[in-house]
């Protein structure tokens, strides 16, 4: 699996705006699949070795990006957040993935995340370590939870990228960059939702 240089500028993983390039090479023509039902068995697999090997430190994994959409065309990279409490120290979790064959990137420029390249020979992801209370972990689950709960806009999201992936091939920050303002009008609706959902105003 390439693992090249991450972007610290593209902060949101594929569920939430496209930093999938994260990790993943630059000159890497953007490629764009067909939403495959094994995704989340893959996740899963991933899942139970990161659970394993964190135990106690680990509150949850979520699994993020447009892979955990049903039905969404995709990058064929599966995005996952293992969670830990708010103010833990995140060492014990870096020394923990560590021996798991995982590479500390550090948190990118995005604090409350710790970025880690995957080991050799593993399903193509990215995975990330955030508090529960990181702001980052917030907007990937709530961009997740929405295109999730809204068929109609993980629609209008996949045709986009696709039209984006046609039309930016070889660039992956044009790629990324023709997807912020539907990302970012998004999870204004979805955050509004939520506040509605809860009796907020």
């Amino acid at each position: 699996m390439a693992q090249g240089s991450r972007r610290a500028s593209e902060s949101i993983p594929e569920s939430a705006g496209g930093s999938i390039e994260e990790g993943v090479r630059m000159d890497r023509p953007v490629q764009i699949v067909e939403y495959d039902p094994c995704w989340p068995v893959v996740f899963g697999r991933l899942a139970a070795v990161i659970r394993e090997g964190l135990g106690p430190l680990l509150l949850r994994i979520e699994h993020v990006g447009s892979t955990a959409v049903p039905g969404l065309p995709a990058k064929p990279i599966v995005d996952m957040d293992a969670v830990i409490p708010a103010g833990a120290d995140p060492a014990d979790a870096i020394a923990a993935l560590r021996s798991l064959g995982y590479t500390h990137e550090g948190d990118l420029g995005i604090p409350g995340r710790e970025a880690f390249a995957a080991p050799e020979g593993t399903p193509e992801h990215h995975l990330y370590v955030c508090a529960a209370d990181s702001p980052e972990l917030a907007r990937h689950v709530a961009f997740r939870d929405f295109l999730r709960a809204h068929p109609g806009s993980a629609r209008r999201y996949g045709e986009l990228k696709r039209e984006l992936a046609s039309r930016h091939r070889g660039d992956r920050s044009a790629y990324t960059d023709g997807k912020s303002a539907f990302v970012s009008s998004t999870l204004v609706q979805a955050y509004d939702e939520a506040r509605r959902t809860s009796g907020g105003s």
